[in-house]
């Protein structure tokens, strides 16, 4: 995984673990890597790990269990939100930088559909 200097290593592997929350790469109740294994898959300090874990669990996404580890969140209410949450972001991150680019909604749009047919 490549990281963006201007953004906290520990918040882009904890989006990088809700993206695969969301998509269902882990599924509801699944076990999640120990905090070690998390360590090396994503190249960053234990002390990070911990972080991700920490903030994942204050977003009520996963929960750890004393002695079993930590598990995915079974509760599909708060991944849909979650999902919703993370798409209004691209849109909104999306059109930010169409603005910049001062390419019109219609040209947006049209790209989107042609890159849509091309996918």
């Amino acid at each position: 995984m490549f990281y963006d200097a201007n953004s906290p290593i520990w918040l882009q592997v904890a989006d990088a673990i809700k993206t695969d929350i969301v998509t269902g790469r882990r599924a509801l109740g699944d076990k999640l890597p120990g905090g070690r294994d998390i360590a090396l898959q994503y190249a960053i300090n234990p002390n990070t790990a911990a972080r991700v874990y920490k903030e994942l669990e204050n977003e009520r996404l996963v929960e750890t269990r004393r002695g079993m580890g930590t598990f995915v969140t079974e509760d599909r209410e708060r991944i849909s939100a979650l999902k919703q949450q993370m798409a209004e972001k691209a849109v909104h991150e999306f059109i930010t930088k169409m603005r910049k680019l001062g390419v019109s909604p219609e040209e947006a749009a049209q790209m989107l559909a042609q890159e849509d047919k091309n996918a």
